[in-house]
């Protein structure tokens, strides 16, 4: 899809709906563990993932930056109608995306065990998050496999291919947990079995089908060559991506350790929360990487006019998302929640409905954050990705420890915390994106 012509809604909706169908079955094959864990095991066994939450997400964040940097600069280069640069990125971005995974997996298996004791995991949890952990970190280099094919898919317009990978692999995996924790009781460890080879056939099904379909695919001997340019590009993209994301995940595991000392009781209503929070991101998420690919097609074609009007359209479109969400969480609070968890676990479900609500306050906020986010991704702004990150890892490492600490609040502090944060990385985004239309626009004067 050529997204450098034809009217900005229209475009972002029609590139949107593929993207939201598949961002509603990756949080189905997210939620897939969740639900059956607590429904045939009980809480200490969601606590026991919800502890592994944060920690899997820094080790995923430290290679996605990566293929979302890659993307980008092939939107850049597809913009451009440059045909073999975008042949070139596709192949330097993947040698990146096989060796970085492979390291850090590595890596993050031996550092499970001592993460998840510094972040004070709940004892009755801790064993079950352990095993989970480390096989989550085992099928790290088949989530960034996944990751890079669908990043260089949606950067040329494509955003159908990976839904179809997303929906196999979701129904795959519920049947593989269903089949693991109930008939063979294997317990967590069996969730988190079934969760890596769904994501190993996800990341061969999506390579298969972007060389069988995709023309951008097609690669000739020139395009494999090693080059140390594009490969400095996407570096210089990704990396700060991926600083961003990590540090974001830092700060999540600050907010965890205040969490898990509230107990598996208020671990596992965070935990049920912040999954279902998952699903209000979802058409955040999905705005952010569809304005991503517009504003780099654009910005490569050099349409400043057209990444502008990306800007309002998107801010148009999050806001009306955002009015209908708030309402259905103030009234169907219990019920959301009431999914997650055991009929008898009442106090879960009271807890989650009530912090549900505190957070739906600031959801504008949030979509401020994906919004711009997308924007300035879309244009190559790395100073944004440190700039966020440095703004979450602040927000998340002061502001529970401080709200949690006053007795009128106390637990409730730790969801109070999550919408200040939102509201201080919103406010920094939407200050992000006045500097730099400033700047894009006096650089395209001068050009």
């Amino acid at each position: 899809m050529d997204m450098t012509e034809g009217s900005a809604v229209k475009l972002l909706l029609i590139f949107s709906v593929p993207m939201l169908i598949g961002n509603i079955f990756q949080q189905i094959y997210n939620l897939a563990d969740i639900i059956i864990v607590g429904q045939l095991i009980g809480k200490n066994a969601i606590a026991a993932i919800g502890a592994t939450n944060s920690v899997s997400f820094f080790f995923f964040a430290l290679c996605n930056g990566i293929a979302t940097g890659g993307g980008i600069v092939t939107s850049q280069f597809f913009g451009e109608g440059n045909e073999s640069k975008v042949k070139t990125c596709i192949a330097n971005t993947g040698y990146i995306m096989i060796i970085f995974p492979l390291i850090i997996g590595l890596v993050s298996f031996f550092l499970a065990g001592p993460i998840l004791t510094l972040l004070q995991t709940p004892p009755e949890s801790f064993i079950d998050a352990k095993k989970y952990l480390e096989t989550l970190c085992l099928g790290l280099l088949f989530v960034s496999i996944y990751n890079y094919a669908s990043s260089m898919l949606r950067a040329l317009g494509d955003a159908k291919t990976p839904l179809y990978c997303l929906i196999f692999t979701c129904v795959l995996n519920i049947f593989l947990d269903i089949i693991f924790i109930k008939y063979f009781h294997m317990g967590v460890f069996g969730a988190g079995f079934a969760t890596v080879i769904s994501q190993f056939l996800s990341a061969a099904l999506s390579l298969f089908l972007a060389f069988r379909i995709n023309p951008y695919f097609k690669l000739e001997k020139q395009h494999l060559k090693r080059n140390p340019e594009i490969i400095r590009q996407t570096l210089k993209i990704g990396f700060p991506l991926s600083f961003q994301f990590s540090l974001i995940a830092i700060s999540c595991m600050g907010l965890q350790f205040v969490v898990n000392g509230y107990g598996a009781l208020a671990t596992a209503a965070f935990t049920t929360t912040s999954k279902i929070e998952q699903i209000i991101h979802m058409p955040y998420q999905t705005l952010n990487a569809a304005l991503a690919t517009f504003c780099g097609q654009n910005y490569g074609a050099k349409k400043i006019d057209r990444v502008i009007s990306g800007y309002r359209k998107g801010m148009l479109i999050m806001a009306i998302f955002t009015l209908i969400m708030f309402p259905i969480i103030q009234i169907f609070g219990e019920a959301i929640t009431g999914w997650f968890v055991k009929k008898e676990e009442v106090d879960v479900v009271i807890m989650g409905a009530h912090a549900l609500r505190i957070t739906s306050l600031f959801y504008l906020f949030l979509g401020t954050i994906y919004t711009v986010r997308g924007i300035l991704n879309g244009v190559g702004d790395a100073f944004f990705s440190m700039l966020n990150g440095i703004v979450e890892v602040i927000g998340r490492f002061t502001v529970p420890f401080i709200l949690t600490a006053i007795p009128a609040i106390g637990v409730w502090g730790i969801w109070w915390s999550v919408g200040v944060v939102w509201s201080l990385a919103g406010i920094t985004a939407y200050w992000r994106y006045l500097v730099v239309k400033k700047n894009i626009r006096k650089q395209f004067a001068n050009n």
